[in-house]
């Protein structure tokens, strides 16, 4: 179905659709119908869902459509990343082992995206366990590349217009990589702020529930519902102009040509539309840091699937079995190490954004443009610290690559300090004339 303007209602963002449903000028039922149609259409070229289930969606709307008062989310079709534990759908963990598995429950995150009105038409496709093994998505703009990983069908629904949102989770790059790889918004949060109760675990101390959407204030809708905090879902509306840090990392030589310039361009118009930018210097406990995440990642990784590495070994991808192997070599003391370095590198952090007094920085999201094929998500070199040390961070889609394939500027702040990192994030999106 289109609108009045003839705009088919799965091509408009979240919080217009949640207008248009308010006052009545649409139902909820006619905004799933034009998604459904969309999957439809679009799904065996994407490959983005591992479940659908049209016929419970289209009644989950017509109960919206009911009720008035059904929530915030009113209506909204959501994805749901199948690592999420879900009633009334299979969760298969992006394994064959788990083929048809039934929660006895739903996740939290689940059951607050019900209470809010949201409605769920399927489980979007995963890599094994969230871990690095590819799942069957391609990439909307282009299919011939990766979407990234490992939540890829999210950011690929999402950005194909099957779905306004989304949700996923991030062990190392997994909502900011594929988010920048397909050109949509994607937002993590700080580490905990979103309960992690019935979500498959990959790494205890680095996964983070996040969300994928077209905008900075979609997604910021969507993260206080999951986060419980109606304040971080106004943040972006403020009126408010950030002071920025240019943080190139230590990573900067590897970003290609592509990735520094789309960096050095979006600096160069935030300074000119009177936003403070200035450089910004990781701390020397930064050095060497990625070793020390690599390390907690692998035992993780190794804690978290011991028990399909015991029982189902066959069934487990080459990836997988890797970082098991990996995670074998890891001592107590190489652990209790690991864990020391990322502990004092995040105090030092927060530290020096204090002193600096910027509010945001702001970083590559990706090396580059996705990679092409299918056989690697592309590489978490610019996200994997930032979530060791539990911060937020958004990436918003910014210019494009020799391949024509989006690049995405990535947003950090301090921990537990979501708001003005939305807000941050919003004005940047506004400077940058991104829709």
């Amino acid at each position: 179905m289109t609108n009045v303007w003839d705009t088919p209602l799965h091509d408009l963002d979240a919080r217009t659709v949640l207008a248009l449903i308010d006052t009545g000028t649409i139902r909820a039922e006619d905004l799933v119908q034009s998604c459904l149609d969309r999957i439809d259409a679009r799904e065996p070229l994407i490959g983005a869902f591992a479940y659908l289930d049209p016929e419970q969606a289209m009644a989950e709307a017509r109960r919206a459509d009911a009720n008035r008062d059904a929530g915030r989310l009113r209506g909204l079709p959501v994805g749901i990343k199948d690592i999420f534990d879900t009633l009334d759908m299979p969760t298969e963990y992006g394994s064959e082992i788990y083929q048809g598995f039934r929660p006895r429950r739903n996740a939290t995150a689940v059951a607050r995206i019900r209470q809010a009105g949201g409605i769920i038409p399927g489980k979007t496709a995963t890599t094994e366990f969230a871990g690095l093994c590819p799942s069957k998505t391609r990439n909307p703009r282009n299919t011939e590349y990766s979407p990234g990983g490992s939540s890829s069908g999210s950011a690929a629904a999402v950005a194909d217009r099957m779905l306004p949102l989304a949700i996923g989770t991030q062990t190392g790059g997994s909502i900011i990589r594929p988010a920048a790889f397909c050109g949509v918004v994607g937002y993590k949060p700080s580490f905990g702020m979103i309960d992690r109760t019935g979500v498959r675990p990959a790494v205890e101390s680095l996964d983070t529930i996040g969300v994928f959407a077209r905008c900075v204030g979609d997604a910021a809708l969507l993260a206080s519902v999951l986060g419980g905090d109606p304040q971080l879902g106004d943040s972006a509306d403020r009126d408010f102009v950030p002071r920025i840090g240019l943080c190139r990392t230590r990573q900067w030589n590897d970003a290609d040509a592509d990735s520094q310039k789309a960096v050095q361009i979006a600096a160069q118009k935030l300074q000119s539309s009177h936003g403070v930018l200035r450089d910004f210097t990781t701390p020397q406990v930064f050095h060497d840091l990625l070793e020390s995440i690599a390390t907690i990642y692998n035992y993780g990784t190794l804690n978290s699937t011991m028990s399909e590495y015991l029982h189902n070994p066959s069934q487990l991808s080459a990836e997988t079995l890797q970082l098991i192997e990996a995670g074998l070599q890891v001592t107590p003391q190489a652990l209790c190490s690991a864990r020391q370095h990322v502990a004092q590198a995040a105090c030092a952090f927060d530290q020096v954004m204090v002193d600096s007094g910027f509010d945001v920085l702001i970083t590559p999201a990706t090396v580059g443009e996705a990679p092409q094929g299918l056989t690697s998500t592309g590489d978490s070199l610019f996200n994997k610290v930032w979530t060791a040390l539990g911060v937020p961070a958004l990436t918003i889609p910014h210019l494009t690559g020799a391949n024509g394939l989006p690049l995405g500027l990535q947003i950090i702040g301090r921990r537990n300090d979501d708001r003005r990192v939305t807000a941050s994030a919003a004005w940047i999106e506004s400077v940058l004339a991104i829709k």
